[in-house]
């Protein structure tokens, strides 16, 4: 029984540390800046926060892919028109 707790204590001492580990490390070594996402504050009425949480919800995306997913169609058709001129 105590072979087994020590075993257990050790494994989560492990994983505890190796949380430390990567809490310590920059954030571009843990794999977060892969993702070349940029991250910035948008400030929104709330109207316009409600507008855009239930058009999310109807969609199955959250409120951050929803405003995403509308910027991106955005500069699709931007790129589009202009291509056309």
């Amino acid at each position: 029984m105590r072979q087994q707790r020590r075993s257990a204590c050790g494994e989560l001492r492990f994983i505890v540390l190796a949380l430390i580990r990567m809490a310590k490390k920059p954030e571009a070594s843990r794999g977060e800046a892969s993702n070349d996402k940029k991250q910035f504050l948008l400030r929104l009425s709330d109207s316009l926060w409600k507008e855009l949480s239930a058009w999310a919800e109807d969609d199955f995306r959250s409120i951050n892919g929803q405003i995403e997913f509308l910027l991106s169609e955005c500069v699709k058709k931007r790129k589009k028109k202009n291509q056309q001129e």
